[in-house]
C-alpha cells in the first residue's frame, strides 16, 4: 500500500472541487469520502480535503476535528497555511472567536504568503466579535493600504493610529 498521495489522485480531487457547484452538499461529501478513502489511512492532505469538504456544505462541527488531525498529522506547504485559516474561520463561526484570533495570531507570526490577507480578514473578523472593532478596522484598512495604487502610506499611518494615537504624530 502507497503512503502518498499520487498526481493522478490530486488531479482527480482538484476536478472535483472544479465541480463543487454540480453537486448537491451530500453528494458532494459522498465523493470526497470516497476519493479520501482511496487516500492512505490518516494522510494529511485527505484529512485536509475530507475537512474543507464538510466545511464547504456546512459541516464545520465535524470539520473541526479533521482539520486538527490533519496539522498533528504533519500537513504542509500551502495547505497547511489554508487548514489554518479554515480551521480558525471555522471555530470562529462555531462561536469561538477568541480561539480563532489565537491560531491566526500564532499564524501571522508563523509564516508569510499570499494568504497573509486572509489571516489578515479572518482575524479582523474575529476582533469584530470580540468587541475589538477599532483592532479590526485597523487591520482591514492596513492590509488594504497595501493594495491601494495611491495614498498607500498615508492609509496605513492611519490604520495604525486607529489603535495607536501616537502614530498619528509621525
Amino acid at each position: 500500500m502507497t503512503t502518498h498521495i499520487t498526481e493522478e489522485w490530486e488531479r482527480r480531487c482538484a476536478a472535483l472541487w472544479d465541480g463543487f457547484d454540480d453537486h448537491e452538499p451530500a453528494e458532494f461529501r459522498a465523493r470526497m469520502e470516497a476519493l479520501v478513502g482511496e487516500a492512505p489511512e490518516g494522510h494529511p492532505v485527505a484529512l485536509f480535503e475530507l475537512a474543507s469538504a464538510h466545511d464547504a456544505t456546512d459541516l464545520g462541527e465535524r470539520a473541526v476535528p479533521l482539520y486538527r488531525e490533519a496539522l498533528a498529522g504533519g500537513l504542509g506547504g500551502e495547505r497547511r497555511r489554508q487548514a489554518v485559516v479554515q480551521l480558525a474561520s471555522t471555530l470562529r463561526a462555531l462561536g469561538d472567536p477568541e480561539a480563532c484570533a489565537d491560531l491566526l495570531l500564532a499564524e501571522r507570526d508563523a509564516a508569510s504568503d499570499h494568504l497573509d490577507d486572509a489571516v489578515t480578514a479572518f482575524l479582523a473578523l474575529a476582533y469584530v466579535d470580540l468587541g475589538r472593532e477599532r483592532e479590526a478596522a485597523a487591520l482591514a484598512i492596513g492590509a488594504l493600504a497595501r493594495h491601494l495604487p495611491s495614498y498607500g502610506v498615508s492609509v496605513a499611518r492611519y490604520a495604525g493610529a486607529l489603535t495607536d494615537p501616537e502614530a498619528s504624530a509621525t
